[in-house]
């Protein structure tokens, strides 16, 4: 599986962006789909991940009421809608994938077998 995040940039505080994950190669309802994120001098951290096929969701705690998870199997595309930005939201943000979804959703980047590159948001306050 192959991936390519885009859709970062700089907004202010209180703005909203939208990231892009195009998934290539071979995938199964039974893929779980994740972002992460880091920050300069900051471990990778976990922000939300869905299962390909199904309505399953989960999220980091600061992230939860301001980012949306979702998919289009058709386009085979995964998102991620960033409302209310803070500028601790500040980071390169990394989609990634694993075979297996497990209960609670994997949260740890070790779970995650593929990673695209990175696409930087940076909000300003």
């Amino acid at each position: 599986v192959q991936l390519q995040a885009s859709g970062g940039g700089l907004v202010q505080a209180g703005g909203s962006l939208t990231l892009s994950c195009v998934v290539s190669g071979r995938t199964s309802s039974n893929y779980a789909m994740g972002w992460f994120r880091q920050a300069p001098g900051k471990e990778r951290e976990f922000v939300a991940a869905l299962k390909w096929g199904g309505s399953i969701t989960v999220y980091e705690d600061s992230v939860k009421g301001r980012f949306t998870i979702s998919r289009n199997n058709a386009k085979n595309t995964m998102y991620l809608q960033m409302n209310e930005l803070r500028p601790e939201d500040t980071a390169g943000y990394y989609c990634s994938s694993r075979v297996g979804w497990v209960a609670g959703g994997p949260r740890r980047s070790a779970e995650y077998t593929d990673w695209g590159q990175g696409t930087q948001v940076t909000v300003s306050s």
